[in-house]
């Protein structure tokens, strides 16, 4: 069984260093309007109303909600 050189045990112990950071600000959702996904082809409707709302000065997008199957027009703010 070999040892480990000096400088490889130093790189270990670099490696190892378990680096500590601040949390991520909470970020706080508020959902404006909920479309089902299963909207018409060739249709849009989360996307026209989230760019209503940015016309608006709104900065809203659209997520996907997996549990519901919907499509959500949302603000995010951090609190």
């Amino acid at each position: 069984m070999s040892a480990l050189s000096t400088a490889d045990r130093l790189a270990h112990e670099a490696a190892s260093f378990v680096r500590s950071t601040e949390p991520a600000p909470k970020v706080s959702r508020t959902v404006l309007e909920r479309f089902p996904a299963g909207g018409p082809r060739a249709q849009w409707p989360a996307e026209s109303y989230a760019a209503e709302r940015r016309r608006e000065g709104i900065p809203a997008r659209v997520v996907m909600d997996l549990d519901s199957d919907s499509f959500l027009v949302i603000v995010e703010g951090v609190s």
